[in-house]
């Protein structure tokens, strides 16, 4: 019947003249693929970005009129940016999502998480998610630091130790686990309902980064994202999994504490570089995670060192130690320390990481020597015998 809807949502918008006086958005392109499941619709309409404004109203007419289709029960019609001015995108990147469970109402701008960052978590507030065991988040207080190489590289050390592992892409800004996994095919439904998740390596991955491409850029208007990575969560058929692995988006703002606060999250890892700069970001995680009782697991310092491939004479880049003394500083466990090396970018750029591309390799022992001391700690917290850190602010 989805292409009967299909059929019935693109006369519907043939009929229905564009804000901006040039005709219906069907015929000038304007819509992507129309997706349904569950008698959801979902599609977006890609504008330039400077009449974002003057389309919302109009998107938000099309849900209220979408859902008068037979077996239409919710839509979903989001904003999408143009690559260049006048050409629409072929594979729009869909801004802004809506608050679960209400069409037509658009989440406003700057809108903080229920109940603010600091306030108490009642345990009904935060279901986990069926057949997924423990969620572990990978974060970073800034962009740049290889947080989501680390993630990747975790994740499949993770499956290296026999465990059943997911990724889930939440970094919607930036989504990145696509390139790293070499992943280019779309999801698909298998009962009209969930989405199955695409496979790598023996890693089960969701990204908005599969249903986008890459070089689309976002329109979004503050911490929007919420929707979308909830059904990214809980509307895809992970399976059994003994861990998911969240590759959080970078700093500390709306979206990253609204994650942190609605999903079951075991603990979190937070990645730095070693100079000063980055290690105040990370502590701003940390004290994030903090607030909403999150266990830190540990610190991983990336971009370590540099050793020259030609004379072996090894260069602190980026000075060295300093992820480790601010882990003692601060009372968390220090995780390990990744060099920085042309192999481990080379890989990860060709969608074949490290721990994948050479697992005899030291770089890979590295990467499963910081999954076995993860695990340890999820365990000891597991047990009840963690104690939260202290955070300092000098």
């Amino acid at each position: 019947m989805s292409d009967a809807q299909k059929s019935a949502i693109q006369e519907l918008l043939r009929g229905l003249d564009a804000p901006d006086g040039k005709g219906d958005v069907v015929s000038r392109g304007m819509v992507s693929d129309i997706f349904i499941a569950d008698g959801k619709a979902f599609f977006s309409l890609s504008v330039p970005a400077a009449e974002a404004d003057r389309f919302e109203p109009f998107c938000r007419e099309i849900e209220r009129r979408v859902v008068s289709i037979e077996g239409i029960a919710s839509a979903l019609v989001a904003l999408t940016a143009e690559k260049a001015a006048g050409a629409p995108s072929r594979s729009p990147q869909p801004v802004p999502p809506q608050q679960p469970g209400r069409p037509g109402q658009a989440i406003r701008s700057g809108a903080a998480p229920a109940g603010g960052p600091g306030a108490p978590r009642p345990a009904t507030s935060k279901p986990g998610v069926p057949g997924i065991d423990r969620i572990i988040a990978v974060a970073s207080g800034k962009g740049g630091v290889g947080k989501s190489t680390t993630a990747v590289n975790l994740a499949l050390s993770f499956a290296a130790l026999r465990l059943k592992v997911g990724i889930l892409d939440a970094d919607i800004y930036g989504p990145s686990i696509p390139r790293l996994l070499n992943l280019k095919e779309k999801p698909r439904s298998g009962d009209g309902r969930m989405l199955i998740p695409l496979e790598a390596y023996g890693l089960k991955a969701m990204s908005m980064g599969f249903l986008v491409d890459e070089e689309t850029p976002m329109i979004w208007r503050g911490p929007m994202v919420m929707s979308a990575l909830t059904q990214m969560l809980r509307e895809v058929e992970w399976g059994t999994l003994d861990l998911l692995v969240v590759d959080m988006p970078p700093g500390t703002g709306d979206a990253q504490l609204t994650m942190a606060q609605q999903v079951p999250l075991a603990g979190a890892v937070i990645v730095s570089t070693p100079q000063d700069l980055a290690l105040i970001d990370a502590r701003k995680g940390l004290a994030m995670f903090r607030k909403v009782e999150v266990p830190v697991l540990g610190i991983v310092e990336n971009m370590s060192y540099f050793i020259a491939p030609d004379t072996g004479a090894r260069y602190d880049i980026f000075g060295h130690g300093g992820a480790k003394a601010e882990a003692q500083r601060l009372g968390v466990p220090f995780l390990g320390e990744v060099p920085l090396e042309m192999v481990i970018r080379e890989t990860s750029d060709a969608g074949r990481p490290i721990v994948v591309a050479e697992p005899d390799s030291r770089h890979a022992a590295v990467y499963r020597d910081i999954a076995a001391r993860t695990l340890a700690e999820m365990d000891r917290d597991a047990a009840g015998g963690a104690k939260a850190p202290a955070i300092v602010f000098e």
